[in-house]
């Protein structure tokens, strides 16, 4: 119940000061794992008192609406979810469930400790999603991890300090799961290095694919999007709140208004294949 509060109190200004309440309460159950049932046929874990995933425990908070509001919109499409920086693997646990259309999802992600849960989610809800120990950029080979909060941690190609991975290009991900033939859902949010993913998807970008992908909020020059416009052939789309659905984005100007807070993730949406581009306009709160 304090963390329902907690939560729905500090939702007015983006959460900020929920993390504080979290970590005071934290020690009172220790070594503990929390499990939320996100529908009738999902199931979430998380640990105790974790700051980021206790918002979900506000029955009125719908985490990351844009999302949300589009995979709901889709669930009748037969696609795969590519889930990118899947952390605990709630977007995975959602496609997979029947009220998202039980689509096939493929969960990666780098971290050890967050894979741990990730694997831990997939076994709850009956090993029905995929997962992969991997980071995803430019190039296969290794990358190096290093950040102590798990939603926000640092990759790069060389070692800084940080705790060697294994780092696949989505292009060979996509040969070695023969993918090419599939309509594909792409969720990019890997650690600031989603431009270096998209460079490394060329040939995935021009299949029947559309990318979700973080624009964070702390930056105010908008690199992905700018990357999406000035560098690819995708149409780029971001859900508009003042207007209750996705607009169709010519230049970056609109997210100027959109990004707000500076302690969140943005999301953005980008194709160049006429079936998505439809979908996504379709797509209203």
């Amino acid at each position: 119940m304090a963390f329902q509060a907690g939560a729905r109190i500090s939702s007015s200004w983006a959460h900020r000061g929920f993390g504080v309440g979290c970590r005071a309460l934290r020690p009172t159950v220790p070594n503990r794992d929390m499990y939320v049932r996100l529908n009738e046929d999902a199931v979430f874990a998380f640990p105790f008192g974790d700051e980021y995933w206790s918002t979900i425990l506000d029955r009125k908070y719908v985490y990351e609406l844009d999302i949300d509001l589009f995979l709901r919109g889709i669930s009748d499409t037969d696609y795969v979810l590519l889930d990118c920086g899947a952390n605990y693997g709630y977007w995975s646990t959602l496609v997979s469930s029947r009220p998202y259309g039980s689509r096939r999802a493929i969960a990666i992600e780098p971290s050890s400790s967050n894979y741990a849960y990730l694997r831990r989610n997939a076994v709850v809800n009956g090993d029905r999603f995929e997962t992969i120990k991997s980071a995803i950029g430019e190039t296969s080979g290794t990358a190096y991890l290093s950040g102590r909060k798990h939603a926000s941690m640092t990759i790069v190609d060389h070692g800084e300090g940080g705790d060697a991975v294994a780092m696949e290009s989505l292009d060979d991900l996509m040969d070695r799961m023969d993918l090419s033939t599939k309509r594909l859902v792409l969720k990019l949010d890997v650690e600031g290095v989603e431009i270096g993913a998209m460079i490394g998807a060329a040939r995935l970008l021009k299949t029947d694919c559309v990318v979700i992908c973080e624009d964070h909020g702390s930056d105010p020059l908008h690199a992905v999007s700018k990357h999406v416009l000035n560098h690819t052939d995708m149409q780029l789309f971001c859900y508009d709140p003042d207007a209750g659905r996705y607009i169709h984005l010519k230049n970056t100007s609109p997210l100027d208004r959109i990004k707000k807070a500076v302690n969140r993730g943005y999301n953005v949406l980008a194709t160049s294949s006429l079936f998505w581009e439809a979908r996504i306009l379709a797509s209203s709160t």
